[in-house]
């Protein structure tokens, strides 16, 4: 990379034990993106505590990956919970390797940090997106808008730089199927910070509540369907509550006044992308299907084996909600009123 040509630049966040699954979508992507684009890429890390030291398991995962080099961003301070110091660090490392396209995941860091980097850059930004491909005069990038209602697409004409943030929903934490081998080679960059930088920070988050959060954003969703009564759709809700889960409903429970539009899940209602979907009394027609298929996991209950909902389910049970919810309820009451995790 060299700051007169074009290149594209990662950042990921990994753990001590290796890539979290949001990491290694996000390297996933930036390896797809760059050989689609023709450009040199780099997966950028901001070494946080002055150490560019990354954890061994960390740098084997990004090697798998076949990632050609992982820069090491060293602010010479702990830049903490400060997002605009963060932001600085990240958009000087990216001056000087070139980095005209920089991709970063659409989470509370990445919503934050991406608007500060281009306007450091010079350049744009467009959140929340799910593909990145060439086109004739430029670079096609395509985005959710109006609620995941439509999407829309724009061309990049490599003119200023460019970041991007990646909607969750697109990322695949699948690993590749021909890892490559050896290690990513590691290149410290050190920047300079400006003490102003350093004059805002993050005292708190506050995570989403499950029963209030937008079902398309939740991380965990417990999905009832028409095979429920009215006193176990109360018991299953319950449950969910208790289990930090977000509540969706399909069609035929919405048409019964029992939740609101918010909350229908199909591709007549809110589209969903979950780490995790649990689908109870779900036939499983086309159409609640088609919006749940960007989820990493499904998981189904219905009395019906011949339920079309369990070819389109990661893991299904035959069995009676009525009898199930009650049993479960029961069990998640005695750990939550004991204290313990439910």
């Amino acid at each position: 990379m060299s700051p007169a040509g074009d290149a594209l630049l990662v950042l990921v966040s990994p753990g001590e034990d290796g890539l979290g699954d949001t990491a290694t979508g996000m390297v996933s992507l930036g390896r797809r993106a760059a050989a689609r684009l023709g450009l040199p890429w780099a997966v950028a890390v901001i070494a946080d505590g002055g150490d560019p030291e990354l954890p061994g398991a960390a740098l084997e995962a990004l090697g798998a990956h076949g990632v050609p080099r992982v820069v090491s961003v060293r602010a010479g301070r702990p830049l903490g919970d400060f997002p605009e110091a963060r932001a600085a660090a990240l958009a000087e490392a990216g001056r000087a390797l070139g980095a005209r396209l920089v991709l970063m995941a659409h989470d509370s860091a990445g919503a934050s940090l991406a608007p500060r980097v281009a306007a450091a850059l010079g350049g744009a930004v467009l959140t929340e997106c799910i593909a990145v491909e060439p086109g004739e005069g430029g670079v096609r990038v395509s985005r959710r808008a109006l609620g995941d209602r439509l999407a829309e697409t724009l061309l990049w004409d490599r003119a200023r730089p460019l970041v991007l943030t990646v909607h969750p929903g697109c990322l695949s934490p699948v690993p590749p199927a021909r890892p490559a081998r050896g290690r990513s080679a590691v290149e410290v960059v050190d920047v300079r910070v400006p003490d102003r930088a350093f004059r805002a920070r993050v005292v708190e988050r506050i995570p989403p509540d499950p029963r209030t959060v937008d079902v398309s954003e939740a991380e965990v969703i417990f999905c009832a369907g028409k095979g429920f009564d009215r006193e176990s759709f109360e018991r299953f809700r319950e449950l969910a509550g208790l289990l930090n889960a977000s509540l969706g409903v399909t069609r035929p429970v919405y048409d019964l006044g029992w939740a609101g539009f918010e909350r229908m899940i199909g591709q007549t209602g809110k589209t969903v992308a979950p780490r995790l979907y649990v689908g109870v009394g779900i036939s499983g027609s086309m159409h609640h299907v088609g919006g749940i298929r960007d989820a990493r996991r499904i998981v189904c209950l219905n009395i019906d084996p011949k339920a079309p909902m369990f070819g389109a389910s990661d893991e299904g049970f035959v069995a009676d909600l009525r009898e199930v919810i009650p049993l479960l309820l029961e069990r998640v009451r005695a750990r939550t009123a004991g204290g313990g995790a439910p």
